[in-house]
């Protein structure tokens, strides 16, 4: 045995020491775990979404085009079905949001009888040029959003959503 002796004190402050640490521990690695966790994740992003729109039939005129893609919250997987208004400028292919800037309402091609070459958000009378320019005087206070757009074997192919290149 050693000469060293532990009194009660000594041994009762060093348990304490040691099972607070391990209860400080416990509740402190669920918040860092909770803290990196995202850091270390791989993201798919910039993917494009097929859709069964074919590119010839693509004219001037904006058409409506739904997609459906897989969306990961957490541990939840869900399909979401978003749309986008596609148009042939030259050979380029455009596609816009629908969503207005003003609320989020969803906006038509040629929705007012009035301005039949616009985008109309019929929440607040919003309007949008072609290229999706809001125009002044209406609610909407910029423009909408764009999509990434590319052909891939014939159909159009959608992908991330970016800010408004054409104005």
């Amino acid at each position: 045995m050693s000469n060293n002796r532990v009194s009660r004190r000594q041994f009762l402050g060093y348990t304490l020491t040691g099972v607070g640490g391990f209860m400080a521990a416990g509740m402190l690695m669920p918040m860092v775990r909770f803290a990196v966790d995202p850091i270390l994740q791989q993201h798919e992003g910039g993917d494009y979404v097929l859709t069964d729109q074919a590119v010839a039939d693509i004219t001037a005129e904006p058409v409506r085009v739904d997609f459906t893609f897989e969306q990961t919250d957490a541990w939840y997987v869900s399909e979401v079905t978003n749309s986008a208004w596609v148009y042939k400028e030259g050979d380029k292919l455009i596609a816009l949001s629908p969503v207005c800037k003003h609320l989020g309402c969803t906006v038509n091609w040629a929705g007012s009888p009035e301005h039949p070459t616009q985008f109309f958000c019929p929440c607040h009378a919003g309007r949008y040029e072609k290229n999706g320019q809001n125009i002044a005087g209406t609610p909407p206070l910029g423009p909408l959003d764009e999509y990434q757009v590319k052909e891939q074997d014939g159909f159009v192919a959608i992908g991330a959503v970016r800010e408004n290149t054409l104005v």
